[in-house]
Formats: C-alpha cells, sequence, structure tokens
C-alpha cells in the first residue's frame, strides 16, 4: 500500500509559493507544478466474487479499482432515504427530487424495531412498505442499495434491534445460533418484500448492505436508568472496542475472526433469503469487519460530528490517496483490492441534546471533489434525503437514549425532514452531473498529489490545495479551498503546470486564476471534445448532449471570473464566436476568451458542430436537466424542477411567480396547468417563460398561553398547495409541536429557523390548533459553543432566555408544465 502512496508522492513537485514572476498585467503569479507522469494503476478483479447480470443482458461487474455498467466504467452517486421515516404518499415526489439533484442510486435502511416491534408480528404496511418503494423507485429509473442491518444505526432505538431482543437468553451481534435464528427470520421477512426486485430480475435492487459497523460502533439500548451510562447494543466480546459514533479504531479486535465469519454467516443468510445481487457492501471503517473479496468495503467522512465533545477541524478537505489510505484508517482490509467507494459522506449532521453542530452547505460539494480527486469511485451521502422517525406502539423509535429529538432527524440535509430543498442540494448538483456524464473517464484514472500533500495539515488554510487525476495524459484538476469550522482565504493568481507523458499543460498559460474562499474547482486537460482536443478549460465540465442534429457541451465557471478555453490547433477544427467571445490563435493552439457571465461558441471539426455553454455558478445552481420532445435540455429556474415522462413540474417556495429559462431554444408552446404563462421574445441563447399563479396569502392566527406555550391555529384546507410550510423563528432550548395533544414535531434550537411541512398532517389537521411548547436557553448550555456567535442569546440581565420572535407561512406552489 505505501510504496505506490510513496512512488505517487515521489513522481510530483511544487515549487515554492515564495517564487512567483511578474504577468503582464503586473500580477505576481503564483506558481505551482505537479509532475503527473505515472504508472496507471493496476486494474485487477478475479479476486472478487460479486457482479451480476440481468434479463436485457446488463451487467454491473466490479474490480479494484472501479464499477462498471454494461462495461463501462461508472461511478455511483447515492442518496440516503429512509422510507420508514417519510409519508408514503409523498414518496414519489422525494424520489424524484433525488433524480433531479443527480442521485443514480437511493440507499434506505430497514429497521428491524420498526417492522417487528412487537415479536413475531411484522409490519409493512403504510410507510413500512418497501416494496412500494422499491417499485416507486423502479418506476423512476432509480437504482436501490437496501441495508438490511440486523443492526442499523441511523440514530434509531438501539440501533433498530427491537427491545425484545435484550429480553431473550442470546448474545447480540455474535454468531450465537439463537441470535442468528432470529436474523435468519429477519432477513427471509425481507426477502420476501424484496422478491422479484432484484438486478437479476429486472428489477432495481443492485446491492445489499450487511450489517453496520460491526466491531466498530454500536448504539446504546434504549432501556436505561436516567445517569446510568451508555450499555452498548453489541456483542460483550467486543465492547472494551466499541465506540460512539464513527472514528478511528487503533486497537488490533482479539475476536476480529469471529467478525470477519459473523459477517460471512449474515451473507450466507441473505443469499438463503434469496437476497442474490451484484454488488453487497459492509461498512469497512475504523477496523470494522467486511466479508473478504466479497463485498466492498465502504468509507465515510463526517466532518461535523456530533458524538465527539466539541468542534474539531477534520482531515476531509484534504486531498490523499484513497485508494491506498482510506479516511479513519487503519482498516481490517487491503485497500488495493477494492474501489474507494465512501458511502457515508456526512451531507449534514443530527444534532443532540448537548451537541449542535451547524453543518455549513458548502462543505458538501468540497468534501466531493475532495474526494473524486482522491480517487474515489463512488459518492454516497448521508443523509441526502432526511425525515421524521416515527413513533412506535410503546415508545419513540428515535435514540432518546442518545439524546436525540423524539421525532425530527432534519439532518440539515440537501432535501429537509418536509422535502426542503436546499443549497446543498444545488451544489451538490454540480457534482453529481459531472460524475454521472464523464464518470467513464474519471473512473479509470490515477490520483497523483503534491509533494507537501503528506504534511499539509487542515489548520493550513494558506497554502494551495490541489490534486490531479490522470489517464492517458488527459485529466482532471482538483482545487478545493474550504476548510470546516475555519475560514480559509481567496487565493488569487493561481498557474498550474501539470507534466503529462506527452507535455505540460500550464492552466492557465499566461495570467492566474482565483480560488474564492469556500469554493471549489474541477478543470478538465486534454479532454476529447467530439474531435477536438481541448487542451484545458478554466470552467468546470457540468454535463454534455449527444443527442440531436446539435451536441453541446456545459461548462461552469466560479462567478465574476473569466473563463478560457484551449484547444490544440488542427487542420480540421475551427471556432465560431458569438458575442462576448474573442480569440487568440497561434501555430499550437486556439485560446478562446470568454466574457463574464453566460456565453456560446462553437467548435467544428472537419463539419462536425458541437455547441459550447459557459454559465457562472450562480446560474448553474439553478440547473435542472430534463428532456423535452426527446431532446436532452437544461432549465433553469428558481422553482424546483422535477420530471415524470413527458410531465415536468414546478415547485415554488414562497414565490407565485417565477422564470423558467430553456437551453437549447425551444421554440414550441408551454402550456401550464391553472397558472398563466408568457413567453418572452429576446435573441438571447435560451428560451425564457414567465409564468404565475394565483397568490396565497394567509397570516397564521397566533395566540399565548403563558410564556412557554404558543398556538397556532392551521387554515381549513391548503387550497391547492403543494405544501405550506410554518416557520418559528425563535430563540430558546427546545421546541415541541402537538395535534390533538399528541406530539407530532420538535426540534432543537441551534440558531436556524424552524420550518414544518404542514402536508402531512392533512387533512386530519384542517381547522385544527397546533400547540407549541418551548424551553428556554439557559446560560452556560453545553451547546452553546456550536451555536453561531451573532446568534447567541444575551444572558447579562437574564439567566435564562426564551424569544419567540415571529410566526408565519410560506406557501409552496406546484405547477405542472407541458411543452408543445
Amino acid at each position: 500500500m505505501k510504496s505506490r502512496f510513496k512512488y505517487l508522492i515521489a513522481s510530483t513537485l511544487i515549487i515554492s509559493l515564495a517564487f512567483g514572476f511578474q504577468n503582464t498585467l503586473g500580477q505576481t503569479l503564483k506558481k505551482y507544478e505537479i509532475n503527473a507522469e505515472v504508472a496507471p494503476v493496476k486494474i485487477y478483479s478475479d479476486h472478487l466474487k460479486m457482479g451480476g447480470s440481468n434479463p436485457k443482458g446488463e451487467t454491473i461487474l466490479v474490480n479494484n479499482y472501479f464499477l462498471s455498467k454494461s462495461g463501462n466504467p461508472f461511478i455511483p452517486i447515492t442518496g440516503e432515504f429512509h422510507f420508514s421515516r417519510y409519508p408514503n404518499q409523498y414518496w414519489e415526489e422525494s424520489i424524484q427530487k433525488m433524480k433531479a439533484g443527480g442521485i443514480n442510486i437511493i440507499a434506505t435502511y430497514v429497521f428491524w424495531n420498526i417492522h417487528e416491534e412487537h415479536e413475531g408480528k411484522f409490519r409493512w404496511d403504510g410507510d413500512r412498505d418497501l416494496k412500494k418503494f422499491i417499485a416507486l423507485c423502479a418506476k423512476n429509473d432509480m437504482y436501490v442499495f437496501v441495508r438490511v442491518g440486523p443492526f442499523c444505526h441511523g440514530e434509531i432505538r438501539n440501533g433498530g434491534l427491537p427491545d425484545w431482543l435484550l429480553g431473550r437468553p442470546l448474545m447480540i451481534r455474535s454468531n450465537d445460533p439463537a441470535y442468528l435464528s432470529y436474523v435468519e427470520k429477519l432477513y427471509d421477512e425481507i426477502g420476501t418484500q424484496l422478491k422479484g426486485t432484484y438486478f437479476k430480475d429486472g428489477g432495481s435492487v443492485i446491492g445489499i448492505q450487511l450489517e453496520n459497523e460491526y466491531q466498530h460502533s454500536a448504539a446504546p439500548w434504549g432501556l436505561t436508568y436516567a445517569g446510568q451510562p451508555h450499555d452498548w447494543t453489541a456483542a460483550e466480546s467486543d465492547l472494551s472496542l466499541t465506540q460512539a459514533g464513527v472514528g478511528v479504531s487503533e486497537t488490533k479486535n482479539p475476536y476480529a475472526d469471529l467478525g470477519n465469519d459473523h459477517m460471512k454467516i449474515l451473507k450466507s443468510l441473505a443469499l438463503k433469503a434469496g437476497m442474490d445481487v451484484p454488488l453487497y457492501t459492509a461498512t469497512g471503517w475504523g477496523n470494522a469487519a467486511i466479508v473478504t473479496n466479497e463485498s466492498i468495503p465502504v468509507t465515510a467522512a463526517y466532518a461535523y460530528p456530533f458524538w465527539t465533545a466539541h468542534k474539531d477541524i477534520s482531515p476531509f478537505f484534504l486531498y490523499k490517496d484513497m485508494h491506498c489510505d482510506p479516511d479513519y484508517a487503519p482498516v481490517r482490509y487491503q485497500p488495493e483490492d477494492y474501489p474507494a467507494f465512501p458511502a457515508e459522506l456526512g451531507t449534514g449532521i443530527m444534532t443532540v441534546y448537548s451537541r449542535r453542530p451547524i453543518v455549513e452547505q458548502k462543505s458538501f460539494d468540497a468534501m466531493m471533489n475532495r474526494c473524486l480527486g482522491s480517487g474515489a469511485n463512488g459518492l454516497g451521502y448521508y443523509m441526502y434525503h432526511s425525515g421524521s422517525t416515527p413513533r412506535g406502539d410503546r415508545y419513540y423509535f428515535s435514540d432518546e437514549a442518545y439524546g436525540l429529538p423524539k421525532i425530527s432527524y432534519d439532518f440539515q440535509a440537501p432535501i429537509g425532514e418536509f422535502g426542503q430543498v436546499r443549497e446543498g442540494f444545488q451544489r451538490l448538483k454540480l457534482i453529481n452531473r459531472f460524475a454521472q456524464e464523464f464518470g467513464d473517464l474519471l473512473a479509470p484514472m490515477t490520483t497523483v498529489l503534491p509533494e507537501n500533500a503528506p504534511i499539509l495539515k487542515p489548520e493550513n488554510v494558506t497554502d494551495l490545495r490541489y490534486a490531479v487525476r490522470i489517464k492517458d495524459n488527459s485529466g482532471f484538476l482538483f482545487v478545493n479551498n474550504f476548510q470546516d469550522d475555519l475560514k480559509t482565504t481567496d487565493k488569487p493568481d493561481i498557474q498550474i503546470a501539470i507534466k503529462t507523458g506527452g507535455d505540460v499543460v500550464t492552466i492557465p498559460e499566461a495570467s492566474g486564476f482565483t480560488m474564492k474562499e469556500g469554493e471549489n474547482v474541477i478543470f478538465p486537460f486534454h479532454l476529447a471534445i467530439n474531435g477536438a482536443d481541448l487542451i484545458y478549460a478554466t470552467a468546470q465540465l457540468y454535463t454534455k448532449s449527444d443527442d440531436g442534429k446539435m451536441p453541446y457541451y456545459v461548462f461552469v465557471s466560479q462567478d465574476g471570473s473569466n473563463a478560457e478555453f484551449s484547444f490544440a490547433k488542427s487542420n480540421g477544427l475551427s471556432i465560431k464566436k458569438s458575442p462576448g467571445i474573442s480569440l487568440d490563435q497561434n501555430e499550437k493552439r486556439i485560446l478562446v476568451k470568454c466574457s463574464k457571465g453566460t456565453s456560446e461558441f462553437t467548435a467544428n471539426v472537419k463539419g462536425r458542430q458541437t455547441k459550447i455553454l459557459v454559465i457562472e455558478k450562480s446560474l448553474a445552481l439553478q440547473s435542472y436537466l430534463v428532456t423535452i420532445k426527446g431532446q436532452k435540455s437544461l432549465m433553469f429556474s428558481d422553482a424546483v424542477i422535477l420530471q415524470e415522462n413527458d410531465m415536468i413540474s414546478a415547485l415554488s417556495a414562497g414565490r407565485n411567480a417565477f422564470t423558467i429559462h430553456v437551453y437549447p431554444k425551444f421554440l414550441g408552446k408551454l402550456n401550464a396547468e391553472n397558472a398563466a404563462v408568457l413567453a418572452s421574445v429576446n435573441n438571447s441563447l435560451m428560451s425564457e417563460f414567465n409564468i404565475s399563479v394565483p397568490e396565497f396569502k394567509l397570516e397564521p392566527t397566533v395566540r399565548q398561553i403563558g410564556e412557554r406555550k404558543t398556538v397556532v391555529t392551521l387554515p381549513p384546507s391548503l387550497n391547492g398547495l403543494n405544501d405550506l410550510f410554518l416557520n418559528i423563528d425563535y430563540t430558546g432550548d427546545t421546541g415541541m409541536g402537538f395535534l390533538d395533544g399528541e406530539l407530532v414535531t420538535d426540534e432543537f434550537w441551534k440558531g436556524t429557523l424552524w420550518q414544518i411541512g404542514l402536508k402531512k398532517f392533512y387533512p386530519n389537521a384542517a381547522s385544527k390548533e397546533m400547540v407549541f411548547y418551548f424551553r428556554p436557553v439557559n446560560e452556560g448550555a453545553s451547546y452553546l459553543d456550536d451555536i453561531s456567535p451573532k446568534d447567541r442569546p444575551d444572558f447579562s440581565k437574564l439567566k435564562q432566555v426564551l424569544n419567540i420572535r415571529k410566526i408565519s407561512f410560506t406557501p409552496e406552489y406546484k405547477v405542472n408544465l407541458q411543452f408543445e
């Protein structure tokens, strides 16, 4: 493992930041150089007993470096969504949101205690209907990974183990035959639900995760006493090495062989229950057990953990070679034998009563950039779509012993507890589309690092962080300028020279580019575009279309920057410029310089034309890929754009009027259900449609019962809205919401707006009162260090603070669109 890592490091060169030269504008360029003349990674697969085909002859295979689909390298983009934590009547809308965000695999837990709360009585109805959920994923062309446990964690009571299991004469999470007999019954039940849904049957289930963090972590038993230390849900032989949450585990487990055997037994039970899939995974971080050569050991990275005593600055924004050196190493397996497949990248985090980390949404795409640049050939987001933990017949299923909210599982995720689409969703979309569209190029590429990579510390926010992935002189340059819990510095006038086997690519060739604080980029070099050799671009690849008469590529530039594209000169290449484009040619290349904002030019290679669209990141964040009349198109809007077959829907929160732009230009007619449409006639690159619906206006009726209790009267109906969000702007300790005296929603205050989607409660909630009970925050509360300084209460006059500033509604409109 270390020999290859040292070879890559030894083959690189970085020139000191102290060295620079004056460019023609009098600016001092900061020059970096990296030698990417490295041997390609060795690819082999005979040792792995995985893979499969479906009735159409399509295959999913895995080697030691990447996955392939029907012979083509494939980067899975996995989003975690727990079906049992969300109302089943809205599952399909959520699946469509995930697809719109660039997810191609949905991962979901099957929590044992939710399905068998009472021993011997399994429930698969309502929000527990696994079969229905899988069918909806298949309907929307989404693959599924099912995480079958028996232990899941997922911030569920006992980590998903039923309470009654504690009262049975057996040793949990062990090879005890009595325990395994219960697991076999669970797997048989899950197998019955999954029958006919597997990839081999033509279905969407391509993967099974066995257990979770086995011989690494556990959850506390929910049956406990106040003040009692946590009693972990682990076999007694593993208790001394069991830790809270995800972390590094340096100590070798003397019972590791038993753990390896246990994982093999679980796989045999899964196969016996019919769970025959191309891919099996096991959480392999921190010396956890896997099924050697029969499961992919997936990795994790959480930059804002709630299980640590205080904030810590993570290493997860520094480039490394993850194929040789996984996060949370040491590990129990040989890393070079498996692809680097992070399945739990912390896109958000939960809050517990004593710790309330605030996750910056910029961290999401920054971490994914770092992982891809570090050799990851899969991305998995935990959580991607959050929800609400259900209540059982006897107790809340939430992990109350760990100090979590009784219901809320918002996780600050890209898609919130009530389906809210957040900044992180938009940011990840750019990474996801890049990995989907160009994963066949990226996956086989070798990681190359600058020589200071092994000594660069997370606290160092001044040195440039970058890496290269390369194969056959073509590749991608990755740069990241984000660090959790620290503010990095703007880095202007950067120039990076990449030495390949054929030449030296200098990005950019004469001037420099700027990395803004908190941002990240991926620049291509020697990219083949329909016969043209793009030497480099100072814009990030986003997507492409090869269908229709005019193929196009879309690149994303940093806001306020002038992107440039250098094409190798050839006899058959010409560039057709448009307004805002300038050309500079010499005997070796054609340099295309784009003005700020949106621009387009055409590359013509011997009569074959390809349009290049360049958009700024702020616009790209509003983009959605759709199909209009068989044409792969981009739509840009403040609204969330979803598609099902030919029907496109727009969801607009808080705005009854919004604009949609379409690229390439659509010259037909747009009809909108129950909405007015005004098409704008202009000479821009895109079609423009202005859409409006009648405005929904409603001020909440609020009354106060003492200092801590507030009552909100809910409207008689949602009046055709897609949802109605109740917003509570307050400072306090905790908030709890009741309907008909039953707790239905709760929150731990952390300085952010509490938003509750009401549609899940209708029609039963019509005209009813929702009663809120708040508790004040106390001076010296353990979580105050997590709260932003601007949001911390002033305790100079009072030692307890409760302030309910404003309660309001935000309507979410839905408009169905039809292009004719």
